[in-house]
């Protein structure tokens, strides 16, 4: 094709053909990939992954060069789906102007693929540029090969110009080539030639073939596989089939081969030739040593004698002193392994576990339904326990019940609570039974973006395990569905673009159920340096500025393989990105979370000091490439404290198990840089067969846990905690004396609050109190939660821990010594607590033997908290439910939820126009349901936030019950919902999409009452276009935290803790304020009779024309200027976000 033309784009996928189709459109590819196609293509070529034509699969497909190409399911034959398609375009060259070609060429139009501006493809189709010549296929010295290189026709290449002539010439073209002349070596060889480097004899033409595997078949990967007689020379490691290739090698027939691999016994095999050229060996690995099982009931080895047990146990005859926890460990010559742990609770038959007395669950009422009976504004509801009843087995062996049963709610009585102007009913427990579990799902929701810029994760591959699940979204958005039974959630995150470093994570995860949501930070990839690979490369690892590297990476000459074993001397594009720990902002972006199993198969805890992913690849094809053994090298002068150093170790991360294993131990070297200068170094070995994230870690046996909770709001009532809120401790490195940087960190653990907090594990000294120090985070649904303050004067009641050990751990919250500073962390030293000291044995630090003690201190015990910080705001349901326990929930055609297998959040945002924040109700009532109408649902209060832009302006985002299918799933109910601001209001406007739309759906509900407003509430999921904003999710906090946040931004898909009160608005009201010094009205009346009797004239006569029945229940007169004169704090969540620099 001649040049001056155009010329062809590389193929691009952007979309699978999940959902509706493959849709590859050219706004999507050039959003992706700006500079690599042109705004106006000239033509369009569509083939599948498989490069087959449209036609030849058989599917009906539409494709046009300026708007791309598309494959939808529904257009195809028999049912089938799409195919996977790639495209490319026919781009003009730079200095040719398609309007210019356009008048002077005719316009075919029996051609769907090419864009009119070029002159009939007759007069240009034809051969594509040649391909880069091949490597050669013979690199040793001495040794003739060949390359090729080839073309395409375009003639033959797009399915609407098959009838044209096939293109000239030939389309693959060969030549000769050489490595060169070896040099002068006189070394003999019986077989094959001698090395370029003369250090032994190669035989380039020869192929070993070998498997490793067990006895029984299994396949055994990353054996190491050297020769019998040079067991120290490795030359390959067998692959996830067990298989590995050796080329070049001089064996005989009959020679050995040795395989080893850890926890089994090393093996060999002899070679068995299969040709001149070719020969096979299988080797078979036999475990280490004989494996012993034993099982534990509470951490006591079980007597073998006594309960005849192998691989399984069975207990028999069960009495109350085998209730507790049981787990099964595995043990060789080579090591251990623990199974899960597994729980057994005793219920005696002739104790009920489900009393039918509820317990005492108090909720707080609104501030007009004060009760004098009891004195106080919280009434009993009452709540059955959340405990499993016992069930009936099936089989005498079955570990579980076919159908769980609970303790819930059996019965329910309604109740009237007199408040001031009107009566609030009711429902509370009246009688507890056993009834088929709650099973709500159990979800990990988030966002993955990059660490430096927020760039989201567009369509990156999610795998659980080993297993592809699914990608992020557009917006880098995930859910995932925790299988159940899992211990451990591993997932890997994978960019499709290579802009970002793997990501895997092991996400904390709520087992009661309901969604916890994850901020996943990715690492970007380091752009690639060229490295000659028949040279030494030396690469450094560190990424702090004016300071030296931690380590570097030697990689000796001919280190670099291509997959199939063959050496490649090419230029290499070599991308190392190191994570930094010296920089505390890396820690987001780490993986895993630094653990690994010990000898004794216990998980154990690992403290970095880096970690490093290194990804190789050839400059031409950009194929991955593999490496032999490269040295890591390990600054150790930057290494202060002293054991760290001989139990320094290099670690690869597994990426299907999360867990860290041993690659190499460090050894201690010396290097002279100069006539004076000598460094210490740690060194030690690896070698590159997968794409893994590599660590310098040291294990860390010095281990305590620290308690947390978080409550609803800073009064901190032990009722109301919240569950389900991420809650990470990082260990920071010790004060000066011991590391160099006291703001490096070392290690980082997230847990997940359950019903009695959360214990984290943490780095602790019993010596030195602040030896390690800690950083402390909690975040639910992406709100990083307050933390209690700790200046200008430490309250040690508001804290949660008592003197005089809370001096010792030296709490102090992140703005302690800049007030500019977020207020969502507090460091704390981490102070092992002596037993000698009554002070120090009640929390909030408990020693490593005393997780159980952790778990189960009372509330009464010291412990650390967060807050959240809400704007003043109130909820009442009529049918109670704690919506941080699931459990909780009760299937009555009045609750609030009605599905506890989704939770359907909405909300309706307000405008008030006024000089400040004032309340806004909403108050729901069935609507159009026969079991419901005219009834209660609940009330909801929200303070309006004032937007920090716009002067004398706010905005409430008021929750409302969202119209819906009740619980039965009968029919659906539009609720009856009255917002009603308080003060001095009246509405100004109303949304013109929402009172279309309210329109279009009747009945339409009369609003006379300028005060208020009232709406049958959409059936639909509406948008901030309308003013409402709608998240269904399997927890319900997160839901509306979701839901907050747009609704506070303005969008359907944003997220802000700032109120924009311009933005995204359903209703506005305008409230007036009596200012200061204002004349009454006798003084007015005296001064202007005629004026002010004509503004009561207008004012009468407006009121007539919209006054009208009400059927609401507004703000009794005396709260209303109660309410307006309260003054509050301004929650540090809608302040101004600044990044904080967090001070040591």
């Amino acid at each position: 094709m001649p040049a001056a033309l155009g010329e062809w784009t590389s193929w691009f996928n952007v979309d699978h053909p999940g959902g509706e189709g493959d849709f590859e459109t050219l706004e999507a590819i050039q959003f992706y990939y700006p500079e690599r196609v042109c705004s106006q293509p000239a033509a369009i070529q569509a083939r599948t992954t498989e490069w087959e034509l449209p036609e030849e699969v058989g599917e009906v497909v539409r494709f046009n060069p300026l708007e791309g190409f598309r494959c939808l399911n529904q257009e195809q034959p028999g049912g089938k789906s799409c195919s996977n398609y790639h495209v490319r375009f026919l781009c003009p060259p730079a200095n040719k102007d398609p309007c210019f070609q356009s008048r002077h060429t005719p316009i075919n139009h029996a051609l769907p693929l090419l864009n009119p501006f070029f002159p009939d493809p007759m007069d240009w189709l034809g051969w594509l540029e040649w391909s880069a010549w091949s490597a050669c296929s013979r690199t040793a010295c001495g040794m003739s090969g060949i390359q090729t290189r080839h073309r395409t026709c375009l003639n033959t290449s797009v399915s609407a110009l098959a009838q044209l002539p096939r293109c000239p010439g030939k389309a693959k073209e060969r030549r000769n080539c050489s490595a060169g002349p070896c040099q002068a070596c006189q070394l003999s060889c019986d077989l094959g030639i001698p090395k370029k480097d003369c250090s032994g004899c190669t035989c380039p033409n020869h192929t070993l073939l070998g498997t490793v595997r067990t006895a029984n078949g299994k396949s055994l990967a990353n054996a190491q596989i050297s020769l019998m007689d040079q067991p120290a020379t490795l030359l390959a490691r067998s692959d996830h089939r067990g298989q590995f290739t050796i080329r070049g090698t001089c064996v005989g027939n009959g020679g050995n081969i040795s395989a080893k691999l850890l926890r089994f016994v090393q093996g060999s095999a002899p070679i068995v030739a299969n040709g001149s050229q070719t020969s096979l060996v299988e080797i078979v690995l036999h475990r280490s040593g004989e494996s012993k099982q034993g099982w534990y009931h509470n951490g006591t080895l079980l007597d073998r004698k006594r309960y005849k047990y192998d691989s399984s146990l069975v207990l028999r005859e069960l009495s109350q002193d085998q209730a507790g926890s049981y787990h099964c460990k595995a043990s060789s010559d080579l090591g251990s392994i623990k199974s899960s742990i597994a729980h057994l609770r005793l219920i005696d038959p002739g104790v009920p576990t489900c009393m039918a007395q509820p317990e005492e669950y108090l909720i707080r009422l609104p501030d007009e339904c004060f009760q004098e009976q009891t004195g106080s504004y919280f009434y009993n509801v009452g709540h059955c326990p959340n405990a499993l009843c016992a069930g009936s087995l099936t089989d005498s062996l079955q570990c579980r019940d076919d159908v769980e049963h609970c303790c819930g709610t059996r019965r329910m009585e309604v109740r009237e609570i007199h408040c001031i102007g009107y009566t609030l009913p009711i429902k509370v427990v009246a009688e507890c039974g056993c009834a088929p579990c709650t099973q709500p799902k159990v979800l990990v929701r988030g966002r993955a973006s990059a660490a430096d810029n927020g760039e989201p994760l567009r369509f990156g591959e999610i795998y659980l395990g080993a297993k592809k699940i699914g990608f992020t979204s557009y917006k880098g958005t995930f859910t995932i569905e925790v299988p159940p039974d899992t211990q451990r959630l591993v997932v890997k995150f994978v960019d499709r673009m290579q802009k970002f470093v793997d990501a895997i994570k092991v996400f904390p995860f709520n087992q009661r159920g309901g969604a916890v949501y994850q901020d996943v930070k990715l690492l970007r990839k380091k752009a690639p340096i060229d490295l000659e690979a028949t040279k030494t490369n030396i690469i450094p690892l560190g990424e702090v500025a004016e300071e030296d590297p931690i380590g570097e990476i030697v990689i000796p000459p001919g280190s670099f393989f291509r997959p199939n074993g063959q050496v490649y001397n090419g230029t290499v594009k070599a991308s190392v990105t190191f994570l930094d720990p010296r920089d505390i902002a890396t820690v987001s972006s780490a993986s895993s979370d630094l653990n690994f199993i010990n000898a004794e198969g216990d998980l154990f805890p690992l403290r970095t000091y880096g970690m490093f992913s290194m990804d190789f690849r050839e400059e031409e094809t950009h194929q991955s490439l593999e490496t032999g053994r490269v040295e890591v090298r390990m600054n150790a002068e930057l290494i202060k404290v002293p054991e760290h150093v001989q139990k320094m170790k290099l670690w690869s991360l597994n990426p299907v198990t999360g867990l860290w294993e041993e690659e190499d131990s460090f050894k201690p070297a010396k290097e002279r840089r100069g006539k004076r200068e000598e460094r210490a170094f740690l060194i030690g070995n690896l070698e590159i067969r997968e794409r893994r994230l590599f660590n310098l870690d040291v294990p860390e046996n010095r281990r305590c846990f620290v308690k947390v909770r978080v409550y609803i709001n800073e009064k901190f009532n032990p009722s109301e905690q919240l569950e389900g809120v991420v809650v990470t401790l990082i260990n920071l490195e010790p004060r000066p004396g011991y590391p160099a940087n006291p703001q490096a960190w070392g290690r980082f653990d997230s847990v997940v609050t359950g019903p009695n907090g959360a214990c984290l594990p943490a780095f602790c000294d019993g010596q030195r109190a602040d030896a390690y120090t800690a950083y402390v985070t909690a975040t639910i649904g992406g709100e990083e939660l307050e933390a209690v303050p700790s200046s200008p004067k430490l309250n040690p009641s508001a804290v949660g821990v008592s003197q005089p050990y809370l001096n010792k751990l030296g709490y102090q919250r992140s703005d302690h010594e800049d007030p500019a500073l977020k207020k969502t962390a507090f460091k704390i030293n981490l102070a092992k607590p002596n037993q000698n000291n009554i002070d120090e044995t009640n929390g909030p630090v408990y020693a490593y033997r005393s997780l159980k003690e952790c778990n189960e201190a009372p509330v009464t015990a010291n412990h650390f908290r967060f807050y959240r910080v809400e704007e003043d705001k109130y909820e009442y349901n009529v049918v109670p439910f704690k919506e941080s326990d699931l459990t909780t929930w009760t299937g009555d055609y009045l609750s609030w939820w009605p599905n506890p297998q989704e939770f359907r959040a909405c909300y309706i945002k307000v405008k008030i126009n006024g000089p400040q924040e004032y309340m806004v109700r909403s108050r729901n009532v069935g609507g159009s349901h026969p079991r419901t109408r005219g009834q209660l649902y609940g009330l909801r209060d929200s303070r309006s936030v004032r937007d920090l832009d716009v002067y004398n302006s706010s905005a409430a985002c008021v929750e409302f019950k969202c119209s819906g299918m009740l619980f039965d799933q009968g029919l659906v109910d539009r609720t009856l919902v009255s917002i009603m601001p308080q003060g001095s209001c009246r509405r100004t406007a109303i949304n013109s999409y929402l009172r279309e739309y309210l329109g279009r759906h009747p009945p339409v509900v009369e609003n006379n009452d300028t005060a208020a407003f009232t709406m049958l509430a959409p059936v639909d999921p509406l948008g901030h276009n309308y003013g409402i904003y709608t998240v269904t999710d399997q927890n319900p906090r997160l839901a509306k935290e979701i839901a907050i946040g747009r609704c506070f931004d303005g969008t359907s898909d944003g997220f802000s803790r700032e109120m924009r009160s311009e933005k995204g608005i359903a209703l506005t009201f305008t409230c007036h304020e009596k200012p200061v010094g204002h004349k009454s009205f006798f003084q007015r009346l005296l001064e202007s009779p005629a004026q002010t009797l004509s503004e009561i004239r207008r004012e009468m006569r407006g009121n007539e024309q919209l006054r009208g029945p009400s059927q609401m229940v507004a703000y009794p007169s005396g709260l209303r200027t109660m309410f307006a004169t309260q003054t509050r704090r301004t929650p540090s969540s809608r302040r101004r976000v600044r990044v904080a620099r967090i001070q040591q």
